[in-house]
Formats: structure tokens, C-alpha cells, sequence
């Protein structure tokens, strides 16, 4: 999975995360059951704190775009 965040944008990286993750998944790039990287994993990544990412995938669990099972990983819905 290819995300990217621009530091410099207005917009809060979890935002950037989250719509890039609902574009994907809705666009077909991202098929339902697709494995999504840990938080500390895609956080380490990007160069975010973990609480970041977790804020991005608490609003897409919320939104029902992922599912999260405990041990399992995140999917997508």
C-alpha cells in the first residue's frame, strides 16, 4: 500500500491517511479483505506518530471503510 503524507498541507495527516485509504477502497485498489499495515508499521513508515495513524483508522473503523480483528489485523470492510 502506497500512502503519502505532505507535512506542509493544511490539512492533519491523519485526514490525508484517511481519505487516501477511502479512496482506495472504494476505487477497487484496496478489495474488501485487504490487510492493512499495523499502526506502529505504517506509522514508522511515514514518519508519524502512532497516535496519527490510530486516529485515521479509529475514523475509518467508525466510518465502516475497516474492520479490526484484535490479533487478525485490520481489513478492509
Amino acid at each position: 500500500m502506497i500512502l503519502s503524507v505532505d507535512l506542509d498541507s493544511p490539512v492533519p495527516p491523519y485526514e490525508q491517511i484517511r481519505a487516501q485509504i477511502t479512496t482506495m477502497a472504494a476505487s477497487g485498489v484496496l478489495p474488501p479483505g485487504s490487510r492493512l499495515p499495523a499502526i506502529r508499521q505504517l506509522a514508522a513508515d511515514l514518519g508519524l506518530a502512532a497516535g496519527t495513524v490510530a486516529r485515521a483508522y479509529r475514523e475509518l473503523e467508525a466510518g465502516g471503510v475497516l474492520v479490526t480483528r484484535g490479533r487478525h489485523g485490520t481489513h478492509i470492510a
